[in-house]
C-alpha cells in the first residue's frame, strides 16, 4: 500500500509542477500575441490571458486527477516507476496538446485582429 501512495503522490506532484511551468510559460509569452491581437489594449489582453490560464489549469488538473485511477496499481518499485513514467508521459502529451491548442488560438486571434487593421502609414 505504501508503494501505491508514494507513486500517486509523486505522480500528482510532478504533474502539477509541469502544469504550473507550462501555464506560466504560456501566460508570459502569450501576452505579446494577445496585445497584438487586441491592437495594444493591454488591459483586455491581460484579462483574456488570465482567463486562458485559469481554463488551462482547470482542464489539466482535472485530467491529472481523473487519470490517476487508470491502470493497475503498482505493487513493487519497478512497477511504480513504469506506472509513473506512463502516467507522466500521457500528462506531458496532453500538456503539449494544450500548448499547441493555445498557440493556435493566439495566432488565430492575432490574425483576425490584424485583418481589420489598416496597414501602417510609411514613415516620412
Amino acid at each position: 500500500m505504501t508503494t501505491v501512495i508514494l507513486t500517486y503522490a509523486a505522480y500528482i506532484l510532478i504533474s502539477l509542477c509541469l502544469t504550473v511551468w507550462v501555464a506560466k510559460t504560456l501566460h508570459k509569452s502569450g501576452r505579446l500575441f494577445l496585445i497584438d491581437a487586441f491592437h495594444g489594449d493591454e488591459d483586455r489582453a491581460d484579462a483574456v490571458n488570465h482567463l486562458l490560464v485559469v481554463g488551462f489549469y482547470l482542464i489539466n488538473i482535472g485530467f491529472i486527477l481523473l487519470f490517476l485511477a487508470r491502470g493497475e496499481k503498482p505493487t513493487e518499485v519497478v512497477g511504480a516507476i513504469e506506472y509513473s513514467a506512463t502516467k507522466l508521459g500521457v500528462v506531458t502529451l496532453v500538456l503539449g496538446a494544450m500548448h499547441f491548442f493555445n498557440m493556435f488560438n493566439f495566432d488565430k486571434m492575432r490574425r483576425k485582429g490584424n485583418r481589420h487593421t489598416p496597414p501602417p502609414l510609411p514613415r516620412t
